[in-house]
């Protein structure tokens, strides 16, 4: 009973810093990448449609992205999708593809950037104490309907904060890694 919670804490936890991982692909650093702009939602005949859906996403240079729609009718919606977002980039539209040119950053839009990152580590702490909260819950309801003793609900509660502690560092190592990446020049 103990260990199935704990087991279903660990990984809800890392469910939370997988989805870290994908919030901090999509925040723009110097480099060109696929992931920046690959889960960027385009109305698709009246659905948003998440873009690696609907088309091919390449950086054949650090600078650079192209957009290969596989229908060539949508490259309009996409452009607009991609002016609409907080990205910041302009795209240039060929008429066979969408080409991305990613500037480098300004000093200003870095602190911004890490701001931005600082923000989104934070909810992932928050979504692994929330974690954290239920699994507590589920515990204090264990040993309240006498399915537990105390002494085993106190060891649980031990073994569920060191899950906690060492989740809540790799999200804090995952967000240093993205804070320097951002920092270089």
């Amino acid at each position: 009973m103990i260990d199935d919670t704990l087991r279903d804490a660990e990984h809800r936890m890392q469910s939370a810093v997988a989805a870290l991982d994908r919030d901090l692909d999509a925040v723009r650093t110097g480099r060109a990448r696929p992931a920046l702009v690959e889960t960027l939602k385009v109305e698709y005949y009246g659905t948003p449609t998440p873009l690696n859906q609907m088309a091919a996403v390449h950086a054949p240079d650090p600078r650079l992205i192209t957009i290969q729609p596989w229908d060539k009718t949508q490259l309009g919606t996409i452009e607009k999708a991609i002016q609409k977002s907080d990205l910041g980039l302009n795209p240039t539209n060929d008429g066979n593809m969408i080409k991305l040119v990613i500037p480098p950053l300004t000093e200003d839009r870095r602190k911004e950037l890490v701001k931005v990152v600082h923000k989104k580590v934070e909810d992932g702490r928050v979504s692994v104490r929330n974690v954290r909260r239920d699994c507590l819950d589920e515990l204090r309801k264990l040993q309240h309907d006498k399915q537990i003793s105390d002494d085993d609900e106190r060891r649980a509660q031990e073994r569920l904060q060191k899950l906690t502690d060492r989740y809540i560092a790799e999200i804090d190592r995952h967000g240093q890694a993205k804070v320097q990446e951002l920092l270089e020049v």
